[in-house]
Order: structure tokens, then C-alpha cells, then sequence
């Protein structure tokens, strides 16, 4: 499909900067036959009693450094490990780095470069591995923010907090997914109460996923991989509850991806991995049956996945809508609930 068939303009004022203060108040558009608008806060009374909603428990790591290469500054956003105590990373300017060079990234932390690739990142090893590792990027490092959210050099200390889910627990992300960042104890505890089953499945979500596609035609977009893992106990959940018509509703694309990467012939299979899944308009998803998610960029993966999910002409309206009724987009942003296209 050619890829301009997924852009649109955004003014940048809708770019939202800050989350929703409290986090169930950002606006909600319901996406079906017709479109509603509401917030976040009506979530739990479109769950029927027995459905269950499917989260991504990943954790995000705060994999941004502002380094040094002796005297010279260079910014250090690790994006993706690579081996027992390597990282690929984005630096900037890279130009700056070449092979061998040593980078401090902060007190605890140093890395040496291997290799440059092609499309501009830099692989590093690092001095520290395994839970050294993760402690010292944990003590150092700052949120990796969209460049989209503009902040002063460090960042906030709000988005360690902001920019998580409520039930992160698996460290491995270095973006967050992003629809459950709307969901709250309090909207969790309603949930319950309605008796909607909450289950966990993880993807470890990868900067690539907020990269626009820079290709003319999605046949030659190269995905990213990105590591999800789903147990016996959830895929046993999520396929008796589709095997007795109860509705299925995954929170954020990046549940969906996994969900659809463990799918084969209708059911969830138990299975852990690397998914390079790239869902696009003729995708038959059948693992949920409804997707709560923010709204995404231009001419992104995010936004043919959900124009595979809930048919192209209707994302085509309901991102007008939101734009025109000032809806806020991108990872700070409102949310939509979307029915599936049968």
C-alpha cells in the first residue's frame, strides 16, 4: 500500500505536551458505527461482566544519557540490547563516535563503540552487564521521551512517573504503551468491580514503533523486532473467553502485536520471542475484538495497525473528528476505543 494514504496534517498545538491531570480525565473517542466522545473516566462502563482486557506489564528503562566522548558531549538513547551487556543506541550527533571511541555515561556507567550501522545507530558495550547493568541505566539515565515532547536538557522528573504504566513490572521498554498510561488504580478497581478480567501479556515496546515510514510503499518498510512473551495462564484466559463469545479488548497496540504474533488458526498460543509483525490494512486481526489506544503520527506503523483493525475510511473520519474537536494526540495524548472491522 503506499504509504501517503496514511498521512494527515496535525496542527501543533494538539500535540500534547503533558499528560491529563488525573490521568482518567483525558477525553476518550469511541470508534464504532458512529463516533462518541467521552473520556477515559467512562471506560469501565463499556465492559460487559466476564470480558477481559489484555495489558502490556512492560517496564520502561530510563535509557537516555547525556554522555561524553572525552571533552565532546554526545546524547545516548539505548534503544535495543543486543547480547549479554551490549546495547544498540542512537547518539547525536553521531557523527562524533567511530569505532573504538569511549563513551561515559555516567558515574557507574561507560561503553565502547563496535560498530556503526547503516541506518545510524551505534552498538556498545557496555561496562556493566545483566543486573548491574540494569541498576546503573536505572541511577543514570532519563526518560526517552518522544523529540515530540519538548523538554529542557534532563528532562522532568515528573516522567519517570508520567511516562509509566501504573502496572509496569518487566523491565525491558524503552517507549512506553502508551494507551494504558491512562489507566489508573482507580479505574482498575472499577473494572473489577464490574467483574472485567484483567490479563497480562508482555512487549518490551522499542523506539522503532513511533518511527514514521520513511519508504513510498509498505511492502518495503523493514519492521522492528521487539520481544513479547505471553504465559500458559493468559493465553488460557483470553481463548476460553473467545470460545464463549466474551469480548476481548487489548490495551494499546503494542498488547495487540503480541496477541496477534501468538495467533495461529484463531487461538493464543503460549510463546515467547521476537515479533517483526507489521499489521497493515488486509491484516485479518482475530485475537481481539476491541483496541484502546492514543492517536498516532502521520504516516506511522501504529497508524496502519489500527486502520487494519478498524477499516481505513473510519480512521480517516475519526482522526478528523478528533483533530476538529480538538482532541490531544501522540503518547501525552487522549485516547479511542476502536470495534474491530468485521
Amino acid at each position: 500500500m503506499r504509504v501517503d494514504l496514511f498521512d494527515y496534517d496535525l496542527p501543533a498545538r494538539l500535540i500534547a505536551q503533558e499528560p491529563a491531570e488525573p490521568r482518567e480525565a483525558a477525553r476518550l473517542l469511541h470508534v464504532g458505527d458512529g463516533l462518541r466522545d467521552l473520556h477515559v473516566s467512562d471506560l469501565p462502563a463499556l465492559f460487559e461482566p466476564g470480558e477481559i482486557l489484555v495489558l502490556n506489564d512492560t517496564r520502561v528503562l530510563p535509557t537516555r544519557f547525556f554522555a561524553r566522548r572525552g571533552e565532546a558531549g554526545v546524547e545516548i538513547t539505548l534503544v535495543e540490547p543486543d547480547g549479554d551487556g551490549c546495547w544498540w543506541a542512537f547518539a547525536r550527533p553521531g557523527k562524533k563516535l567511530r569505532h573504538g571511541d569511549r563513551v561515559t555515561l555516567s558515574d557507574e556507567l561507560t561503553a565502547q563503540v563496535l560498530e556503526k550501522s547503516a541506518d545510524g545507530r551505534v552498538r556498545l558495550a557496555m561496562s556493566l552487564a545483566g543486573e548491574a547493568l540494569t541498576e546503573a541505566i536505572r541511577a543514570g539515565g532519563h526518560m526517552p521521551l518522544p523529540p515530540y515532547i519538548r523538554r529542557d536538557r534532563g528532562g522532568a522528573a515528573r516522567d519517570f512517573s508520567s511516562y509509566q504504566t501504573v502496572f509496569a513490572r518487566r523491565d525491558g521498554a524503552v517507549a512506553a504503551p502508551t494507551a494504558s498510561l491512562h489507566l489508573t488504580e482507580d479505574i482498575l478497581r472499577a473494572l473489577k468491580a464490574r467483574e472485567v478480567a484483567t490479563v497480562f501479556v508482555t512487549l518490551h515496546v522499542g523506539m522503532g514503533t513511533f518511527l514514521p515510514v520513511k519508504v513510498e510503499d509498505t511492502r518495503d518498510h523493514v519492521m522492528h523486532g521487539e520481544w513479547f512473551g505471553i504465559d500458559e495462564a493468559a493465553a488460557g484466559i483470553i481463548n476460553r473467553a473467545r470460545d464463549e463469545g466474551r469480548r476481548v479488548t487489548a490495551a494499546g497496540t503494542t498488547a495487540l502485536r503480541a496477541l496477534e504474533s501468538a495467533c495461529v488458526d484463531g487461538r493464543i498460543r503460549a510463546c515467547s520471542g521476537r515479533t517483526e509483525l507489521f499489521i497493515t490494512p488486509g491484516h485479518e486481526i482475530r485475537s481481539a475484538d476491541r483496541l484502546l489506544t492514543n492517536f498516532h503520527l502521520p504516516r506511522s506503523t501504529l497508524l496502519m495497525l489500527v486502520s487494519a483493525f478498524a477499516g481505513t475510511d473510519r480512521m480517516k473520519a475519526a482522526y478528523a473528528h478528533a483533530i476538529g474537536a480538538g482532541y490531544r494526540f501522540f503518547s501525552y495524548g487522549d485516547a479511542s476505543l476502536l470495534e474491530r472491522m468485521r
